[in-house]
């Protein structure tokens, strides 16, 4: 199982620190890595996912006693135990004379070599990229084996973002780490809506009366439903901007669900609507194919 090191990546070398040490830390780096300030860098995007990734879990008091379980059980010890390794080789240091040991470790060092990062994707629909989702995902590994890990995809994740898990890429050689593994996600879009950016778009599908006339209909968002007004002589084409009711925009706020208004005619009508129809033909002035004077 690989642990992230939350308290590493905030600055602490321990996990003997309190929430507000937390906040200030985050506050500090999230203003350093953000994406406003360091253009188009993709090692300070990463940098800036991985402090807020680290932000959330700890700054939450229940969250925190959890991951410090594991904290303790996959980082803590390990580093207790590499402080005492060290303390050995300096009560060792007199025996380095012989040459042999010291060789051997500076051998070691030139041919650790890391391992390689392995880059794939997987697709998430709208729903599982905007409230967050746990998906699994199976790969090949080196010897020709498969290897099954669960990706947790953060709420509001941007099409086309890669999620890093650390240390799942390809094996290191002669004692060099893991690489990573780099998961794009890409967003499918659903039945009802389609995600460009941070707005959603639907279909608002209505009668040749109904944009005559004017009417109120539900529309279906990402989490609620809406009613909106379609104003008298709606066209098709023409589009209903709901602020705020699409996709999130990581800052907090959401983008904008619009709805694009197609008018529908019945393929099959009753002779009573023949009628109306005719009757309206008669009374109505109007020809869409009119060309008007410029």
């Amino acid at each position: 199982m690989v642990v992230k090191d939350y308290y590493k990546i905030l600055g602490f070398e321990n996990n003997k620190v309190n929430i507000d040490e937390i906040k200030n830390a985050y506050r500090d780096l999230a203003k350093k890595y953000h994406p406003d300030v360091n253009g188009n860098n993709p090692k300070a995007e990463e940098r800036f996912k991985d402090i807020g990734e680290a932000y959330n879990i700890l700054s939450n008091a229940k969250q925190k006693r959890k991951y410090d379980r594991l904290w303790n059980y996959y980082i803590g010890r390990h580093k207790k135990q590499s402080q005492k390794y060290q303390e050995a080789k300096v009560k060792d240091f007199m025996n380095l004379f012989f040459g042999e040991k010291k060789e051997e470790e500076n051998n070691n060092k030139k041919d650790a070599e890391r391992g390689e990062n392995i880059n794939t994707e997987i697709t998430a629909t709208i729903s599982e990229s905007f409230f967050g989702a746990t998906k699994s995902i199976t790969f090949k590994t080196v010897d020709n084996g498969s290897k099954k890990i669960d990706v947790k995809i953060p709420a509001g994740i941007r099409n086309n973002e890669k999620i890093r898990i650390i240390g799942q890429g390809k094996p290191g050689k002669n004692g060099g780490k893991n690489g990573d593994l780099f998961i794009k996600i890409k967003i499918k879009d659903n039945q009802n809506l389609r995600l460009q950016g941070i707005d959603l778009y639907t279909d608002l599908l209505i009668s040749p009366w109904e944009s005559a006339l004017s009417t109120k209909i539900t529309v279906q968002s990402i989490d609620e439903e809406i009613e909106v007004q379609v104003p008298k002589g709606t066209q098709s084409g023409d589009t209903i901007t709901i602020p705020g009711k699409g996709y999130k925009d990581g800052k907090g706020g959401r983008g904008n669900l619009i709805a694009v208004v197609k008018i529908m005619m019945p393929k099959a009508i009753n002779d009573e609507e023949i009628k109306l129809f005719k009757k309206l033909k008669e009374i109505s002035n109007f020809n869409p194919r009119r060309v008007k004077n410029l």
